[in-house]
């Protein structure tokens, strides 16, 4: 049975990650699945969203769930972390009781993600020893109350 940390934030419930996430838990019935949201601030996201960073992030850390059980994927819990996503990730590997088995880090596209740019998928799997699956979301799932700007984070 293997664990899965996914990390994600905009892309959280795309129809590309949950895709993914139902390919794993298809190929794995046993697999166990914890979605962790970056409160990444508010002024980094690619939509202007009404709310404090830690409160948007746990919106679509809630939406995302709903999405991910409604493809049939149990996921255990969901959290939200640091604004940082390599801090968040660091922070719910020392302190989980999960032992994580592999990472899935979904990020907007590459000149759009702010996440791509830092190199995420590359420097979560130095840091952590972990094998990380990077799953790229064509477009944020629409969320009510959004509207454009120019920013954008991954």
């Amino acid at each position: 049975m293997a664990q899965y940390l996914v990390v994600a934030h905009q892309t959280a419930g795309s129809p590309e990650l949950v895709s993914k996430v139902r390919q794993l838990a298809v190929e794995d019935p046993s697999a166990g699945f914890v979605l962790l949201v970056p409160a990444t601030p508010v002024s980094h996201l690619l939509t202007w969203v009404e709310g404090e960073a830690r409160e948007v992030a746990q919106r679509s850390a809630e939406a995302a769930r709903k999405r991910m059980e409604e493809a049939g994927v149990s996921v255990s819990r969901t959290t939200v972390g640091d604004g940082s996503p390599l801090v968040a990730i660091d922070d719910e590997l020392r302190q989980s009781s999960e032992r994580f088995d592999v990472i899935i880090v979904s990020t907007l596209p590459l000149g759009v993600s702010k996440w791509l740019g830092l190199d995420l998928p590359r420097q979560v799997e130095r840091k952590s020893g972990l094998p990380v699956i990077h799953v790229v979301s064509e477009e944020k799932p629409a969320e009510a109350g959004s509207s454009s700007a120019a920013d954008t984070e991954g």
